[in-house]
């Protein structure tokens, strides 16, 4: 059928990147007997005809093609074709049922995902054939489709009991036990018959652990209610009877005398392309981590915890269990899982913490590193790994070379690295080497930058050299290798005012270049020293009539902060403020206070027209949009008008609060300055301390941003409180 394919009008389509043209190549080299070229091919497609998962008509217009290619014994890589097909036939199936009832096609998209579903049933017996092939790889790609394209529930039951059955390996078995519960969840009529199969798996003394492990998963993802106190101390004790043996003792103490004598069997790294700035090719190097799961047990365990959710306690106990385990694999996998758990509920993860901690392990630097990466992401939630960070940068510096942030082994390198990162975003001097190496060498030095305004104790040693790697940054380069936005803002945070001169030079040169992404951000670091940075007004007064608005509300806020003339800056504030919701202009305004007063009426008419706004929206995305415009205006007339703007002020805040999580920290700010004008904002505080959820979700936000709002509410209520107790009785 491969030499048919000249029969679709593939021009006549379109995919993610344009015309759909190249998609018959793509096919065709799917086909080919050399690997490379088949890589390539698969890749194209997934990047383009299913790219994020989408289904287009020439996605569609594929599927006959590859089934063609999966039913063919001569495809070189049936296994890759038949996870293709199922990923495009999940996608269509998915979109095509929502809630139990099929999606009226409405537009291409829907009607791909329609026709694709429907083409995915009708070759359901191809499926089913792939799930029975000889070749394990296509068995293990295609057992999922079971689950998907089988709508007979009580046929596709038990052609997965028959599966399990038939099965080999501990993969295979758990994916057969996971459609089973995938096909509960799709079709109503299949719960019953996979509930009572996974109590007799779950609850069998005869049954293989990994299997019960999977029907234990699978029970409580089904039937949520029959999670009890039992469930994970059960759960524990299987995972350590399917937890691969250890290395031979022999093996161990060959990895403790590497430790001993220094050496490193870690890959020398491989010089990085010179046009690829190293932030670059590490994002991709990170992006490509993240996309492996490294034992056969992780993707059941990312199941049960989200099936535990809440259940914060249960998941720390399974979390440390999997940190423990003697298999390197799980051990890795099981860190950005802890990750996940401690960025997304509040709790006290001080023993998750320590736990997370043990990962730091001189003989594995792929583990250490992630696990290093992990700890510097909680912020000031990481402090009970100090010590192990410590002592893990010390080791290193000690038993392999004094700059081993500049080691020439890539994985050791990295995992230092990550260590000295998380050391010193805890401000501790103890990464100072690392920092100073990274600074004098320029190995990696980017990493190093947006840190080193944590150790404002080692100013005199930092400052001079963040300001030579400014001087240094070409800014005709759309990309410069060292970012000078983190320069200027660890310049800032170092606070050491000889920066002033650099950071204005470079606010010159950004203009000039017209690198307006620069010169906004120079200019707040700037702004930061205040009137110690007042030698730098003269050039930056003419900066606020430049042609990008960003830039001019960035130099108008330097102005004020260098000099406090609200005769100079509110006049600009004015004029930025007369056409555009200029976010940044807004805060000016407030930040000068009463002598601002001038702006207070297009304040006021900008709120008026946000709540209307807001009164008629029908798109939800839009009063997220607008939220942001009610919470900046709303702050900025209190901070100007006082308690006169008290009665829209507070209404305004809640409202955008509700609308838009991330609106939260300047809510609360603003509530936390107004004093007792915020006591109607009481409940929604009390609310906000009370949930254990962090805000920001799905997404979920810093940490540390989490604990300052926390901490802010903490300070409203103990204001408004003490006020209520100090007010004289009646």
């Amino acid at each position: 059928m491969i030499n048919d394919l000249d029969s679709v009008d593939w021009a006549a389509m379109t995919h993610a990147y344009g015309p759909a043209g190249d998609v018959p190549q793509w096919l065709h080299h799917m086909a080919s007997p050399v690997a490379d070229v088949r890589k390539k091919a698969f890749n194209s497609f997934y990047g383009a005809a299913h790219h994020q998962g989408d289904v287009y008509p020439c996605t569609v217009a594929g599927l006959p093609f590859l089934f063609a290619m999966a039913d063919s014994p001569a495809t070189p890589d049936r296994a890759s074709v038949v996870a293709l097909i199922v990923s495009i036939g999940r996608e269509a199936v998915d979109r095509d049922e929502v809630d139990g009832f099929s999606i009226s096609p409405a537009g291409d998209e829907h009607t791909a995902c329609h026709d694709a579903a429907a083409l995915m049933r009708r070759r359901g017996e191809s499926v089913v054939g792939y799930a029975r092939d000889a070749d394990v790889r296509v068995r293990g790609a295609a057992i999922a489709g079971l689950g998907l394209f089988v709508d007979d529930a009580e046929r596709a039951a038990g052609l997965l009991r028959d599966r399990l059955d038939a099965s080999h390996g501990i993969t295979e078995r758990l994916l057969v036990v996971r459609t089973m519960g995938d096909l509960a969840q799709r079709l109503p009529a299949a719960r019953v018959p996979a509930g009572e199969w996974f109590d007799v798996l779950a609850d069998g003394a005869e049954v293989d652990a990994d299997v019960r492990f999977a029907a234990l998963v699978q029970r409580a993802r089904c039937v949520p209610e029959s999670i009890d106190d039992t469930t994970v101390p059960t759960a524990i004790g299987l995972l350590r009877r399917i937890t691969p043996i250890p290395r031979a003792e022999e093996n161990r103490e060959e990895a403790k005398s590497r430790i001993r004598t220094g050496a490193c069997t870690c890959p020398v790294g491989v010089s990085p392309d010179s046009d690829v700035p190293g932030h670059g090719a590490a994002a991709f190097a990170d992006l490509e981590r993240r996309g492996h799961v490294h034992a056969p047990t992780t993707s059941l365990l990312l199941t049960f915890h989200e099936v535990l959710d809440a259940r914060v306690e249960d998941r720390t106990d399974l979390l440390c269990e999997q940190l423990r385990s003697p298999d390197a694999a799980t051990r890795y996998d099981a860190i950005s899982m802890a990750r996940g758990l401690i960025t997304s509920w509040r709790a006290d993860h001080t023993h998750l913490v320590r736990t997370l901690a043990e990962c730091l392990l001189p003989h594995d630097s792929s583990t250490s590193a992630a696990a290093a990466e992990a700890l510097g992401a909680l912020g000031p939630l990481a402090e009970p790994a100090r010590e192990a960070l410590a002592a893990y940068v010390t080791a290193h510096r000690t038993t392999h070379r004094p700059d081993a942030w500049a080691s020439p082994h890539a994985e050791l390198r990295r995992a230092h690295q990550q260590a000295v990162l998380a050391l010193a975003g805890l401000g501790d001097g103890r990464a100072l080497p690392g920092l100073l190496t990274a600074l004098d060498t320029g190995v990696d030095a980017w990493r190093a930058v947006p840190v080193a305004g944590r150790l404002p104790q080692a100013a005199a040693e930092l400052t001079p050299r963040l300001i030579r790697l400014l001087a240094d940054v070409d800014h005709s380069r759309e990309w410069p290798d060292t970012s000078p936005t983190a320069l200027a803002s660890a310049l800032a945070e170092l606070g050491d005012p000889a920066a002033v001169p650099a950071l204005t030079d470079t606010v010159d040169a950004a203009v000039r270049c017209k690198q307006w992404r620069t010169a906004s951000p120079v200019l707040a670091a700037i702004a930061s020293f205040g009137t110690r940075a007042a030698d730098a007004l003269a050039a930056i007064r003419p900066l606020a009539e430049v042609e990008d608005p960003t830039t001019c509300t960035a130099a108008a806020h330097a102005m004020w902060e260098l000099a406090r003339r609200p005769e100079d800056v509110v006049p600009l504030v004015q004029r930025l403020l007369v056409t555009e919701r200029n976010f940044d202009a807004i805060d000016l305004a407030g930040r000068i206070g009463p002598p601002a007063a001038a702006v207070l009426p297009r304040l006021r008419q900008m709120l008026n027209e946000q709540l209307e706004q807001n009164a008629n929206a029908q798109d939800g995305s839009a009063a997220l949009n607008d939220s942001w415009s009610l919470v900046h205006v709303a702050a900025a007339l209190w901070d100007i008008g006082g308690d006169a703007e008290a009665p829209a002020v507070v209404p305004a805040l809640l409202d955008a609060w509700k609308d838009n999580d991330f609106t939260a920290r300047h809510a609360v700010a603003c509530l936390h300055r107004m004093g007792p004008a915020a006591h109607p904002a009481l409940s929604h505080i009390q609310e906000e301390l009370a949930r254990p959820r962090r805000g920001g979700q799905p997404w979920g936000w810093d940490i540390s941003l989490d604990l300052e709002i926390q901490r802010t509410c903490r300070s409203i209520l103990r204001n408004l409180r003490n006020e209520e107790t100090s007010r004289p009785t009646a």
